[in-house]
């Protein structure tokens, strides 16, 4: 197992994936955001982009998210690779640091892609050892985060949530609980999105994502792509209403890297975001005063708070706004308010 690391904390908030349309202006207006994620790939050189995260990083809490790490490659991580992340770790002091439960290296040649494992005591095992030589080289805990599925190995062992458990276990990893990957794998490959969720170690959860997703038809099938590349949909956010409930408030991304909107899109996907958070701590809070023990002095009556199926007026607002075209304006005009107010 790896050494234990000191914990590093972001904010329990919505922050926003930084994309290079958007950095001149995150610098000129200095939105209200919870905190930046950046692809560590992205800063592993210098320029214009480099020193404007620089500057950002005093304004805004950040996290430094990896694509190449190849963390299920046999013959181990590339050490080249790994010392340029510790050098963007060493300048940019993240507050957290994640990486994909994924391959994209074969022989050397790096792939467009992040592909699935087998879940079995073999990949684990190597994936272990290259999940420790990471955070032995960063000298941090990295959380790893679970992919989006559309095909599954016939003989694995255990299934993911059980893989990401053992991991931690062995290693002291966090976790990055990307809810819109498992809403796409839990349709795909035909299991419970929550029990998957509900079978992940609670306390490793260090960061969740959220993102919008393509729905293809093939066939007779209908197939969900992972594509980062609208909203975040109505079942993502029932999906993340259950995560939150679950586990309580964690720091929540919006991805978006594909057809990237103007940046008060992504800023309004994090107002929603806080909403819905807030919304689920206060009718945990409005639940747990009615059965509070009875005081000795008389009180007035209160009404009970009342839940709905949803649990949350913002869900019924999600699935107005999504479910009525005429309503869509509405949204830029909420969003637009309160960012002025911020």
């Amino acid at each position: 197992m790896s050494r234990a690391f000191q914990p590093l904390t972001i904010p329990a908030s919505a922050g926003i994936g930084l994309r290079s349309p958007h950095i001149s202006e995150m610098l000129t207006r200095r939105p209200s955001a919870g905190w930046l994620e950046v692809h560590a790939e992205n800063y592993m050189g210098d320029g214009a982009a480099v020193e404007a995260l620089e500057r950002l990083r005093q304004i805004y809490p950040l996290s430094v998210h990896g694509v190449g790490l190849s963390l299920g490659s046999a013959q181990g991580v590339d050490r080249d690779h790994l010392e340029r992340l510790r050098k963007v770790c060493e300048r940019f002091q993240p507050d957290l640091v994640s990486e994909h439960l994924a391959w994209s290296v074969a022989d050397g040649a790096y792939l467009n892609d992040l592909l699935p494992l087998r879940y079995d005591e073999a990949a684990l095992a190597i994936v272990a050892r290259n999940v420790a030589t990471v955070q032995d080289t960063l000298k941090r805990r990295v959380l790893i985060e679970n992919l989006s599925a559309y095909v599954a190995f016939a003989d694995s062992s255990m299934n993911e949530a059980e893989f990401l458990a053992e991991l931690v276990a062995q290693t002291g990893c966090g976790l990055l609980l990307d809810v819109n990957n498992v809403q796409v794998s839990a349709h795909n490959l035909q299991y419970d999105a929550k029990t998957f969720i509900d079978a992940l170690p609670a306390d490793a959860i260090g960061e969740i994502h959220l993102a919008g997703h393509a729905t293809n038809q093939v066939g007779a099938d209908t197939v969900l792509i992972d594509d980062h590349g609208s909203r975040v949909p109505p079942v993502v956010w029932g999906l993340y209403h259950h995560a939150i409930s679950h586990l309580g408030p964690r720091p929540t991304l919006i991805e978006w890297d594909t057809d990237v909107p103007v940046l008060d899109v992504l800023l309004g996907e994090a107002m929603w975001a806080d909403m819905l958070s807030a919304s689920i701590m206060f009718s945990r809070k409005q639940a747990a005063r009615q059965i509070a023990p009875t005081v000795a002095l008389p009180l007035p009556s209160l009404p009970a708070f009342e839940s709905t199926q949803t649990s949350m007026p913002v869900l019924a607002a999600f699935a107005a706004a999504r479910a009525k075209p005429a309503m869509h304006m509405a949204v830029p005009t909420i969003e637009g308010g309160y960012h002025a107010a911020a």
